[in-house]
């Protein structure tokens, strides 16, 4: 059985990871172990260098607080261009794997806010009544009517990070 630390407590991102894990290497043959763990950059990331630099860090700091894992996998959700999306990073002792998710294109709005200083969460909580969107549906779930959620897009990007690590031609 995998070991997996997930480098977050956010139920939206550890149903991501786990359904992604029990697709690629089969049902009950993983155990996550959530931790909350720094990113060292800000709340909302702006632009995707900070947010993939979120995510690695993310994952470093979950090294070190289990490293005895056989994969610690971060999720960091950042704006660029207008739009929200995350960057999914993923290691082994030996490997990396990294995949940025879909964008969602945001209403002027609510970029406003955020390009004031304010995170992509707190924001949409405000303007839906929605507490703690974030660990829910997310702004996603929200601007696609419940066709997407914030899990279900992160579920992609987590299957993307996964491909170096059950794919021979990337050894």
């Amino acid at each position: 059985m995998h070991q997996v630390v997930s480098a977050t407590t956010n139920p939206a991102k550890i149903q991501a990871i786990l359904r992604a894990f029990a697709e690629i290497f089969g049902e009950g043959s993983c155990h996550i172990e959530s931790v909350n763990v720094e990113s060292g950059v800000p709340e909302q990331p702006i632009g995707s260098e900070e947010t993939r630099a979120g995510a690695r860090n993310r994952v470093a700091n979950a090294r070190q607080a289990y490293p005895q894992a056989d994969f610690w996998v971060a999720i960091e959700a950042g704006i660029d261009e207008g739009s929200t999306f995350s960057w999914v990073v993923i290691e082994s002792a030996h490997q990396r794997g990294e995949a940025r998710s879909a964008t969602l294109p945001l209403p002027a709005i609510i970029l406003d806010k955020v390009r004031e200083g304010e995170a992509l969460g707190p924001v949409m909580s405000k303007y839906t009544g929605i507490d703690e969107i974030g660990r829910k549906e997310g702004a996603i779930g929200v601007f696609t009517a419940g066709a997407l959620t914030r899990s279900s897009v992160y579920h992609q990007a987590v299957i993307l990070a996964l491909s170096p690590f059950h794919n021979a031609i990337y050894r």
